[in-house]
């Protein structure tokens, strides 16, 4: 695969306002990196029209049975795999739902293996292994030239999955790639070319959109409320209890009943309470609502 010179690219230029960097005070220093992540979330502003395109097809793919894959490389990999790894516990779907594949496997998560990222038959293979045409697949990295990446892309798009791309240059060979590239130029980074800054912020910031919206829509959000939280520690079973209370507007130990009564669900605990009616029903109900929360309390109201 043919490599653009690195040195035309956006996240590799010096950045003229830290070009003294070395010579700042350590107040100084935090001060302008300060002011330099200010302007990330404006690149991302942006960006919405693209990244809201991206996340109607990654819900649609989801409400018809597919899954959600992060494929990216060094910190762009990591970060994949970390907002994956979030989902489970904070909206209470299978770890299957949304995965992360980095280049050079597990491994890599916590090892720089670098040259990982130029393997294109490796992304190419390591996408055939997991992807399906129901699947939607993200690739992510900063420079948008990475050949792990852009293979993988490539063979997820052959296969049929729903395909889009998260890159902090413009015009690049995996937004090319993709049918839903997502780019947020955020200029030269404070130190040059470490991309693990400004653009690992950026694609950060997006990645909470992707995975939060679509869980949003697929129903695991009420109001603005963690219903599928998994109370898997004391701090998340006293979450449990504040979100049933917030929801229902029962007291304390009214909601801890409830939460007791629904096994730590707090979706279970907030329809029993809401239709006075015991565990299985609305057990029954999300069931029959394919666990969207907001279509069964819909389909409780309606009874």
């Amino acid at each position: 695969m043919e490599q653009a010179n690195i040195s035309e690219l956006l996240t590799e230029q010096r950045n003229e306002r830290t070009r003294h960097l070395d010579r700042l005070s350590i107040e100084e220093i935090a001060e302008l990196m300060n002011r330099e992540d200010e302007t990330v979330a404006l690149s991302v502003r942006k960006a919405l029209p693209q990244i809201t395109a991206a996340i109607e097809r990654i819900v649609e793919a989801l409400r018809s049975g597919g899954r959600l894959i992060y494929i990216g490389a060094g910190t762009s990999g990591r970060l994949g795999v970390l907002d994956a790894s979030e989902c489970p516990p904070t909206f209470g779907v299978s770890p299957e739902l949304v995965q992360g594949i980095i280049a050079g496997g597990d491994r890599a998560i916590r090892h720089a293996i670098e040259n990982a990222e130029d393997d294109a038959e490796a992304g190419r293979r390591d996408a055939a292994a997991v992807v399906t045409a129901h699947d939607a697949v993200v690739g992510i990295t900063a420079s948008g030239r990475t050949p792990y990446v852009i293979a993988a892309i490539q063979e997820a798009r052959r296969i049929g999955a729903v395909t889009a791309s998260i890159s902090c240059n413009s015009g690049t060979p995996l937004s090319a790639a993709a049918e839903w590239p997502i780019e947020v130029p955020v200029g030269p980074e404070i130190v040059t070319g470490s991309t693990r800054l400004k653009a690992g912020t950026a694609q950060k910031l997006v990645l909470n959109m992707l995975s939060t919206v679509t869980m949003i829509q697929l129903g695991k959000v009420h109001d603005n409320l963690m219903v599928n939280v998994q109370a898997t520690n004391h701090k998340l079973k006293q979450r449990v209890v504040h979100i049933v209370m917030d929801a229902t507007g029962v007291d304390r130990p009214t909601a801890a009943d409830y939460c007791e009564r629904a096994g730590g669900d707090a979706r279970v605990a907030i329809l029993m309470q809401r239709y006075a009616i015991g565990r299985e029903e609305a057990l029954d109900a999300l069931k029959r609502t394919g666990e969207h929360f907001g279509a069964a309390d819909k389909l409780l109201a309606g009874r």
